[in-house]
């Protein structure tokens, strides 16, 4: 089968790595390395790989099959319409957008024009989490009632010389914490509202260091998420999963899920459940869940090959990641104001179908 040219356009941290995937990944080529500042010329030169400072100056012989935009959160929506409106299937990086109604005229384009947009919550493709929601879905822990998830790291002082990781629509909420959201989306279902603080006591930058969360879903299922990008902690998705070896890794656990009948912890997928009625003075059986590890991202550009020869349906939609969006934006409006923002009430301009 010809190798699908795939372009990606940013060389930031995830441009990189996402570029390294598709040079590695058998039934691939990386066509290009579309970024105007001079780390992505010298990356793609140090690379062997055809620069170009703009999609606009790709000439018709070096057209890609898909492009994956890894730009910074600000230009998703402007790069992704590029893309779009040249014909080509486009993975862009989380989130979809830094603003919900920008978010909804992207999906609205993309749909209008029957070109597959997929959004980059790669750790749907994660093994791990497929197993956790065979777990979950499977109704071995009961009625679900509780989860808890943590995201503590410790950002070095030079993550923040990169001026837009300062601004609005930058922060752990946008940045990171939305990968928890998605998440939880995926094993739960739909968030029906939220109640939000942030603080930024620590950098005072425009964007909040600290970020304290409770979500409430349609099914009831209540849950909090902490986050801090200045907390020195091991209680983190990157520092418990191993998925990215750029982090130390520690055991411990990033997610607690508690149902009636037991609760599971993730990523090492302890399943803990009750040996009769459940009962807090009987002892608890104790079970580690196996599945087989693989590279999350190697699996997500598997998936958008299968999208772009036509084998597939998007895993994870734009209308999935303006979803997640559209929770992330209410916690933020929770945060400013103070109050619990319901989803039903909020963005409803969101709706691709009204834009």
């Amino acid at each position: 089968m010809k190798p699908l040219k795939i372009a990606v356009m940013g060389a930031g941290l995830i441009g990189r790595r996402h570029a390294e995937r598709v040079m590695s990944e058998p039934g691939t080529l990386l066509s290009a390395v579309i970024d105007p500042s001079p780390v992505g010329r010298d990356f793609a030169g140090n690379a062997g790989i055809q620069w170009y400072g703009s999609f606009q100056d790709i000439g018709a012989e070096d057209r890609p099959d898909g492009v994956i935009v890894a730009t910074p959160n600000q230009l998703h929506v402007e790069n992704a319409m590029e893309v779009i409106a040249a014909g080509i299937p486009v993975l862009i990086e989380k989130p979809i957008a830094d603003d919900v109604d920008a978010a909804a005229a992207l999906v609205a384009a993309g749909e209008s024009a029957g070109i597959p947009l997929l959004v980059g919550h790669h750790r749907r493709h994660n093994p791990m989490i497929q197993a956790a929601k065979q777990i979950v879905d499977g109704g071995g822990l009961g009625r679900i009632l509780a989860v808890h998830g943590t995201f503590w790291v410790a950002k070095p002082d030079d993550y923040f010389d990169i001026p837009w990781r300062r601004e609005a629509g930058a922060g752990p909420i946008f940045v990171n914490l939305i990968h928890d959201v998605d998440l939880f989306r995926f094993l739960f279902g739909e968030v029906e509202a939220v109640h939000a603080m942030e603080s930024h006591a620590v950098r005072h930058h425009p964007v909040e260091d600290t970020a304290v969360v409770s979500l409430r879903f349609a099914n009831g299922v209540l849950a909090t998420l902490t986050g801090s990008d200045a907390v020195a902690a091991p209680w983190s998705w990157e520092a418990t999963t191993g998925e990215n070896p750029a982090f130390p890794r520690y055991a411990g656990h990033c997610y607690q899920i508690g149902g009636t009948k037991g609760s599971l912890g993730i990523p090492d997928l302890t399943l803990w459940t009750a040996t009769s009625k459940p009962d807090w003075l009987e002892p608890l059986a104790e079970e580690r869940v196996a599945y087989e590890a693989a590279d999350p991202l190697c699996r997500q550009l598997s998936h958008f090959c299968d999208v772009i020869r036509g084998q597939a349906a998007p895993l994870v939609s734009g209308r999935e990641g303006l979803a997640t969006l559209r929770v992330v934006e209410a916690i933020k409006r929770s945060a400013r104001s103070g109050q619990m923002i319901h989803l039903s009430d909020a963005g409803a301009s969101a709706d691709p179908q009204k834009v």
